[in-house]
């Protein structure tokens, strides 16, 4: 039996937090296994001064792990679910998706050289500016408070952070996942409820990826998927695909098992966010991917296809666009 295997990994600390994890997980269920980290930095890694709906390229945060796959120089891959585009390229695919933590986004305030003391997001003063790198969240935000002043984030968790600290911004959103896994819990200042921010397709969520032909490594990584994660997240990402999610747009989705069945919200929205269609559906969790797509004809039946025709034409493709870490 083989004894050692190679994760593919960003080098960000929440990317390393998740290969990490897997890691251990494996170690655990292997006794004797070796698994060694392979870091490599992706396009999305490298480009940090332009605002990601600008970047293009499908699979920003993915494209070179998957390729190192496919070269052998690694066995298999960590990602966020939300970074994972919804089609894959040959000789790959996406078996496991491990347990959710909180996919909600965390509204993050200043503690440091700010004069702003606010407890939460509506006690924002009037043209308070708010840092994220995400269409999504700002087109909600923007809905409810089209006074703020939305500024581009970019970088890694700790860099943002950083960012807000040093007074750029008067507060900033992340996911509370990330800010989470990484010990910062204490930074949150207020979780923002799905019904203010619908969160990302996957969000929370930990996906591995290998090769389809390696039968050891699918039995490997097996008991790491956890069903009801897969089941949902498979259900937004059907949708996100139903509705060509291929470049940053203001496109959300977020499904959970509640009596054995799948309640679901989705969203899609204008970039200014004076325009903002919503969807639900309910159903049996055996045909997930069918409540995402009909979840999807349904925003598009109520004018989704305007908005994201508009986006589309200005843009070009790539992947959701919010990164993890």
């Amino acid at each position: 039996m083989k004894n050692k295997v190679i994760i593919g990994t960003r080098g960000s600390k929440l990317a390393l937090w998740q290969a990490e994890w897997v890691k251990s997980e494996l170690q655990r269920m292997t006794p004797g296994l070796v698994v060694d980290l392979n870091k490599i930095k992706t396009t999305g890694d490298k480009i940090l001064d332009v605002p990601l709906a600008k970047v293009g390229g499908k699979g920003l945060f993915v494209k070179e792990i998957e390729e190192a796959m496919l070269g052998g120089e690694a066995d298999l891959a960590v990602h966020s679910m939300k970074d994972v585009p919804t089609e894959f390229p040959d000789g790959l695919f996406l078996p496991v998706i491990c347990k959710r933590e909180d996919p909600r986004d965390a509204f993050i305030t200043a503690t440091q050289n700010s004069k702003l003391k606010t407890q939460n997001f509506k006690g924002l003063p009037k043209g308070a500016t708010i840092g994220t790198s995400s269409l999504r969240r700002s087109c909600q935000l923007l809905s409810v408070r089209p006074d703020l002043k939305i500024e581009q984030l970019r970088g890694n968790l700790d860099t943002r952070l950083r960012k807000l600290d040093e007074g750029q911004f008067d507060a900033i959103i992340l996911a509370a996942a990330g800010v989470k896994r990484l010990g910062w819990a204490e930074r949150i200042t207020e979780i923002l409820v799905p019904e203010l921010s619908l969160p990302a397709i996957g969000q929370g969520a930990i996906g591995i990826e290998c090769r389809t032909g390696d039968s050891f490594i699918t039995g490997l990584i097996a008991p790491l998927n956890h069903a009801e994660t897969s089941v949902c997240v498979r259900a937004e990402r059907s949708f996100l695909k139903k509705l060509e999610g291929g470049c940053q747009v203001p496109i959300a989705a977020y499904a959970r098992l509640i009596g054995g069945k799948i309640v679901m919200d989705g969203l899609v929205g204008s970039v200014n966010g004076d325009r903002i269609i919503r969807a639900h559906i309910e159903g049996d969790q055996a045909a997930a991917e069918s409540l995402g797509i009909a979840l999807a004809e349904d925003v598009l039946s109520k004018g989704a296809k305007e908005i994201l025709d508009v986006v589309y034409g200005r843009c070009a493709p790539s992947v959701d666009g919010e990164i993890s870490s």
